[in-house]
C-alpha cells in the first residue's frame, strides 16, 4: 500500500506541472486559440494526473475518480472546440504570421451557413 502512496504523490506532483503549465500558457498565448489550446490540453492532463493521483492514494475511491476521468477526457476538448468555433465564427482572426486561412472559406463560403444566419 505504501507504494501506491509514492506513484499517487508522484501523479499529484505531474498533474499540478501541468496546471501550472496550463496556466503558463493561457497567460503567455498571443490569441484566443493559442490560449484555449494550452489551456485545454495542459489542464485535462493536469487534472487526470491529479485525480488518478487521488485515485491512488485513497484506493477506494480509484471507481469515482476513473468516471471523473472519463467525463473530464470527453468534455474538455468538446467545450474548447465549441468554444473556439464560436470565436471563429465571432470574427476572431487567428495570429499567422504567413496571413493564409484556409477554413474562412469553409465557414463563410458555405450555403448551409448562410441560412443558418437567415
Amino acid at each position: 500500500m505504501e507504494i501506491l502512496k509514492y506513484i499517487g504523490m508522484g501523479l499529484v506532483v505531474i498533474g499540478a506541472i501541468f496546471l501550472f503549465l496550463g496556466a503558463l500558457g493561457i497567460y503567455r498565448m498571443p490569441d484566443v486559440y493559442n490560449r484555449m489550446q494550452a489551456g485545454t490540453k495542459a489542464t485535462t492532463l493536469g487534472a487526470i494526473g491529479l485525480i488518478l493521483g487521488v485515485g491512488f492514494m485513497q484506493p477506494e475511491w480509484i471507481i469515482k475518480t476513473l468516471i471523473i476521468i472519463i467525463f473530464i477526457a470527453i468534455a474538455n476538448p468538446l467545450s474548447s472546440h465549441a468554444l473556439a468555433r464560436a470565436a471563429y465564427r465571432n470574427k476572431q482572426k487567428p495570429y499567422m504570421k504567413n496571413k493564409v486561412d484556409a477554413y474562412e472559406k469553409v465557414v463563410y463560403d458555405n450555403p448551409e451557413n448562410k441560412k443558418e444566419e437567415e
